[in-house]
């Protein structure tokens, strides 16, 4: 199998992995992130009516997807998720690894107010 197949399938088996036990109420939203070669995105998400809350890129704050941009971004999550009333998120990696840019936004929302 192609190496970047496997890598997007292994990552799909621990995404699964982690819905299974991750669920957004009204009270407690998850806080979803997706990594991709160029940019970060982040949503807030209500699982049980199915919508999302807040969201935030780095094609929205107009920066690249460096760390400093994820930065940027989970500040801006933060910002909008308490703007809407929300204090406390479930945090989703989305089958990512917890360190580099994944890590930098998660620590920002934290920064900006938000229970992880």
């Amino acid at each position: 199998m192609e190496k970047n197949k496997l890598k997007t399938v292994r990552r799909k088996r621990r995404k699964t992995g982690i819905r299974k036990r991750v669920i957004g109420t009204p009270e407690r939203p998850r806080l979803t992130v997706f990594r991709s070669l160029n940019h970060i995105y982040a949503q807030v998400i209500d699982d049980l009516d199915g919508k999302t809350l807040a969201s935030a890129s780095t094609i929205k704050v107009g920066k690249g997807g460096n760390i400093a941009a994820a930065v940027e971004v989970g500040k801006q999550i933060a910002k909008q998720a308490q703007d809407a009333g929300i204090k406390q998120v479930a945090f989703d990696r989305n089958g990512f690894r917890y360190h580099g840019r994944v890590k930098a936004l998660a620590d920002a929302a934290r920064e900006g107010g938000l229970g992880l």
